[in-house]
């Protein structure tokens, strides 16, 4: 088995306040977990208006598939247009 754990460093242009920020977030993660069935959630910058991390995870059986299907959701989020992806981090555990 192997679990592949991913964290993006995001930027959301023009935000003003926390309340905006958590309905950006939520359209991000909503949108990304009905479309590829993982776990996602914001695990960190949780105060700051313009900043947020975004942790998802992935589990298979091929180091190759998990590996892919992280990018494959990075590149979606990147592509959805409302974040900036300013970095990501992903590792690669096998049990």
């Amino acid at each position: 088995m192997v679990v592949g754990v991913c964290q993006l460093d995001v930027f959301i242009q023009g935000n003003d306040s926390l309340k905006k920020k958590r309905q950006i977030l939520k359209q991000v993660i909503e949108r990304t977990k009905h479309k590829f069935n993982i776990s996602i959630a914001e695990v960190g910058d949780n105060d700051l208006w313009q900043r947020a991390q975004i942790g998802f995870s992935v589990v298979g059986n091929d180091s190759r598939f998990v590996n892919s299907c992280l990018d494959t959701v990075k590149n979606f989020i990147e592509e959805l247009n409302i974040v900036e992806v300013l970095n990501a981090e992903w590792e690669l555990i096998h049990y």
